[in-house]
Order: structure tokens, then sequence, then C-alpha cells
């Protein structure tokens, strides 16, 4: 069934692609062909591929429903398994870091389930004054939660292979004492009843090798914090489900809110150094991919359970910070081209690694199409297709046809999706826990406007990661900056002002070279121009602070904050008062880890 599924899921994406291709084919080589149009025909069908992708995740996600929901009786008593709740940190807010830990551990204590946990805050602090604050807080926390035995903390002198280095010289020092790792984020939080969901599902099924969640954006007060995190609250569960209803035993690691049997980690998953320099050799970025990939090798079951409600997680607050993040895991996801091919991986383990490329070279193939199709009329005499006096495109007669149906088909595949899952949204039960029916509309049209307004920025920024990483440049491991402060538009404009050059000659080109076509780029060279101010308003917190009281972007999690929300803002003003009080002299930096016997993180890729 699943590999049915699969092949008519794959097979319906390409011909979709392919259909587009021609259609776009038989338009523009109506009077004649040329290389660029065989260019612009590849280009476009490639780019259709990507979209046509998404477009079919999105309807398996709709078609599917909620119907995939599992049960499992939560035991009576403790499990016997032990699971360590593994917070990475890098230069980290320590407040919001250790806040969101004692929300956890709080939690299931209140539910009588701590016994079975240990929390790991694995520290690959390189700024001295971070660490010290990390030690600090994991003395204070400790101290108030009463908590000694199960909160650990651990820094790294080097933080050799970075997130990945760090888990596993986690499992290879401390795995042996436990049976399951759930793996976190520095922003991530969580459900205590759903960390002992997951637990009981992989106690029901030894084979269960690694357990993702959805997780769901919260905390955020900018306009672009905020749309991003409507846009996960209201589209991500669909898409999630799309994704489970594909994944067999190969499904996704998203690298945090996961729960992995850490024996099967331990055998599977040592990732090996590539050989060469960044960014295309040594340590792999984007582990988490190859880890879900080892572990389906391996003979496990990799699953994604869209039903695991409760799992949070925080999102860079302006365009700047999301790129800096996005350029750390395009050169992560571009490393993987080296993988593919690598031995005996299951064949939708490539195919995800594939996707996971194509997240990012799917933005330079569209700028090449843009380009080249804006070369061809400037460069070809005949035909002319925009025709001075009509604001639309005019094509030979028995071509029309073809190009409104092409048309329709593209604006279907990128908008019919969101589409579908706003207006289900606001007319079905769901709008309640948006604010209502209005709500929703008008969070879903923002959104898709403000996405509009800033893809030909992010296009240009992802374009901009993959030329470099292809030409050398090594991005390294930047942190990330979580907090929701004013960005300056002088800031703004240090990172984009290549992006107002490139908008104004594409501008004053079309203009003087081909004017018929300026209403039809100003989409795109219009943002270009004005992004450093689309950056800077839209990473605002007073803009999304009035776009909150209006009800646009209202979320669940925000109108009605569920207990371990409100716990962890609780324990943030708690912990950064507790933080200026003077530490004592003799307080100790940290409580030991627990002793165990070191496992191999073997099987190399």
């Amino acid at each position: 069934m699943i590999a049915f599924r699969r092949f008519a899921f794959a097979t319906s994406a390409v011909a979709l692609a392919i259909l587009a291709g021609g259609l776009f084919a038989s338009v523009i080589t109506a009077s004649g062909t040329s290389r660029l149009q065989v260019l612009q025909v590849l280009l476009l069908t490639i780019c259709c591929v990507w979209l046509a992708w998404g477009f079919n995740t999105a309807v398996a996600g709709i078609l599917s429903g909620a119907r995939s929901r599992r049960t499992i009786p939560l035991p009576g008593s403790e499990s016997s398994s032990r699971t360590a709740i593994l917070m990475p940190v890098y230069n980290e807010d320590s407040d919001a870091v250790f806040a969101r830990v004692a929300a956890m551990t709080e939690g299931l204590r209140a539910i009588g389930r701590l016994g079975q946990f240990d929390v790991h805050i694995l520290s690959d602090s390189t700024n001295p004054a971070f660490a010290e604050a990390e030690r600090r807080a994991t003395f204070i926390l400790t101290a108030e939660l009463e908590a000694a035995g199960h909160i650990y903390y651990r820094h790294r002198a080097k933080n050799t292979g970075r997130k990945a280095g760090n888990i596993a010289d986690f499992v290879t020092k401390s795995g042996g004492a436990y049976d399951y790792m759930l793996v976190l984020d520095a922003d991530s939080l969580m459900r205590p009843q759903t960390i002992l969901e997951m637990v009981a599902r992989m106690d029901a099924e030894p084979d269960l090798g690694l357990l993702q969640t959805q997780p769901l954006i919260i905390g955020r007060r900018t306009l672009f914090g905020r749309a991003l995190q409507f846009s996960a609250a209201i589209y991500s569960p669909v898409f999630s489900r799309g994704i489970a209803w594909l994944q067999g035993r190969e499904g996704p690691f998203w690298g945090h809110n996961a729960i992995i049997r850490v024996k099967a980690f331990a055998d599977c998953c040592g990732l090996p150094s590539l050989p060469g320099k960044a960014p295309f050799g040594g340590h792999i970025l984007s582990h988490d991919f190859v880890e879900a990939a080892l572990l389906a090798r391996g003979g496990y079951r990799v699953r994604l359970d869209p039903d695991l409600d409760g799992s949070y997680e925080e999102a860079p607050s302006n365009l700047l910070e999301y790129a800096k993040r996005d350029r750390r895991w395009c050169q992560g996801n571009l490393q993987h081209g080296r993988l593919i091919t690598a031995p005996q991986l299951n064949l939708w383990s490539r195919i995800a690694l594939v996707c996971g490329i194509m997240a990012y070279a799917a933005s330079p193939i569209w700028l090449m199409f843009l380009i080249v199709s804006m070369l061809d009329p400037i460069i070809a005499a005949e035909p002319n297709y925009f025709p001075a006096d009509s604001l639309f495109p005019v094509f030979p007669t028995p071509e029309t046809g073809k190009a409104l149906l092409l048309l329709l088909g593209i604006f279907l595949l990128l908008l019919l999706p969101k589409t579908l899952i706003a207006f289900a949204s606001a007319f079905g039960t769901r709008r309640r826990a948006f604010g209502g029916t209005l709500q929703v509309l008008a969070g879903a049209t923002a959104e898709l406007f403000m996405t509009s307004l800033l893809a030909p920025v992010m296009m240009m920024f992802q374009s901009k990661a993959v030329a470099e990483v292809v030409v050398g440049a090594d991005g390294g491991w930047p942190s990330t900056e979580r907090e929701d402060g004013r960005l300056p538009i002088s800031e703004a404009f240090k990172s984009s002002w290549w992006m107002v050059i490139a908008g104004t000659a594409l501008l004053a080109a079309t203009f003087f070279y081909s004017p018929d076509l300026f209403l039809w780029v100003s989409p795109i060279g219009f943002p270009l121009m004005l992004s450093p101010l689309l950056i800077s308003l839209t990473g605002d917190p007073a803009l999304g602070d009035a776009a909150r009281q209006a009800g646009i972007f209202a979320t669940p999690f925000e109108l009605d904050p569920e207990p371990v929300i409100k716990a962890s803002e609780a324990w943030r003003r708690r912990m950064t008062a507790l933080s200026s009080v003077p530490a004592p002299v003799s307080a100790p930096a940290c409580a030991p880890e627990p002793a165990a016997e070191p496992l191999a993180s073997g099987a190399p890729a």
C-alpha cells in the first residue's frame, strides 16, 4: 500500500510538471524555438515538480483528515524505561532556556512521573559569559525545584561536530543509563502529558527508533514572527498529515522535539566526517535527515505522529535572523548531495535527501527562470506578446487558451491548498480556537499578502546562500537571536543593499528596454527595491502588537495558552529575578552526570 501511495504521489507530481512544461513550450515556441526558450521550459518544469510535490503533500493531508490518531493507554504507574531530556544550548539566553526546562520538569513532577526522567543541559557555548550564566542557572533551578539528581549540566570546551557532536558525546558517555532520549532545541517546549505519550508509544513498539512531533511556533511579537506563528498553527498540521501519509518506515526527523531509542541511535547513527573542506566537506550540518536515513537503514521505524499535540518551539523574530538560520540549513542540506548514493539507504530516504536539497535549490532555479524569461523578449525581436495597448499578454490565437490554462494551473498549485485549509478552518470547528471566522480569514489573507511581498526577498537570500555554498564559502554555525527586539532600517540595509540595487536595476532595465513587461516584473522589483523597509517593518514588535490587538494572526496558544506555556512565561520572570541575586561563594557549578556504560556510536554512513 505505501509503495503504491508513493508511486502515485511522485508520478502525479512529475506528470503535472511535464504538463505545465509542455503547455509553456507550446506557447513560447509558437513562432520558433531558441536556446533561451528551451532553457526556460527546462527551468519551469523543474520548478513545477517542486510546486506539485508540495501541492500533493497538502492534498494528501487534507484528504487523510485526522483519522490516523493513535491511542496508547498511559500506564497506571511509572514506566520502567528511563528517558533523558536533552537540551543542547549554544550561546543562548539562559533565563529563557532554563525557564522552559523548569516548566517541563515541574509539569512532570505534578503528574507524578519525574522519577523516570532526567534533564541534561548540553552546552556548546563558546562565550564564557553565556557558559557562566548557564552554570549559575543550573544551580538556581536545581535548588528552586529541589530536583538534584534530575537536572544535569555539561559544558564542552570544544564543540566538535556542533549539535550532532554534542548529542553523540552524550550518547557515548551517558547514553547507557537511558532507554530513550527526548531531543529538544534551546527554544523547545513540550507538554508533560505529550512526553509521557511519546514514551508509551516507544514502549509499545520495540522497532520504533524515532518518533517525531510537529512543533508549532509560540511566543512571537513581531509582524514577521506572528505571521510564521499563524502559518504554522493553521497549515502545518495538515502538511504533516500529508507527510505521515507517505512515510511508511522512513519518516522525517527535524532535529528536535522528537524521542529516540538510545541503543538504536548508538548502533546506527555514527556520522562520518565528509572528506574535503567546508562547505561540502567536514562535519555534517543537517544531521537530522541523515540520522533518520541511518535508523531506517538499520531496520528501525522512523515516524511522524501528527496527532501528538503540545509540542512547541520559537522562531526567528525577523527576516534577517530567519535568513541567517536558513543559510546554515542551506549549507547542511546541500552537503547531502554527497550522501544520496551512500550504500544501503532506502529509496525513500534518498528521495528525502533530494527534497531537502530542492528546498534551497528551488530559489535560484526560479531566479534563473525569471532572468531568462525577461531576457527572451528583450533579445528576440519577434514575436511580441506584450503590445502597448494591452495590460495582459496576447498570444497567437491557438495558444491563448493554453497560456491561460498554464497560468491558472500554477496559481492553483501555489494557492489552492492554503486556501482550502483556511476556508475549512474558518467555517469548521477550528475557527473557535483561532478567535472566529473573521479572524481566520483576516489572518490567512494577511499572511498570503505578507508572504507574497517577502517572497522575492527570501528568494534572493536563498539564492545568495546557494551561490555562496557553490563557490566554497563556509557559513559556519552562528547562534540564533530569538528575542523580539526592534530592527533598525540601517541594520536591515546592511544586509539587503544589494537587493536594492538588483531591484532598481531590474525595474530600470525593463522600463527602458521592454516597457510592456514593467507591470509584470513590478511585484518582484519593488519589494527588492524596498527590502530594507520591509525587513525593518515586519521585524518591528510594535506593529506585531497592533496586529494582535486587531485579532490578526491570532493562534490557539496565544488566545488560550495551556499550562506549560504559562508556566514557562512565569518561570522566565522568576529566573530573571533570581539571576540578579548574588550567588553564594561556595555554590556548586552543576550536578554531576550519571555514570553509565558508554555506548558506541557506530555504523557510519
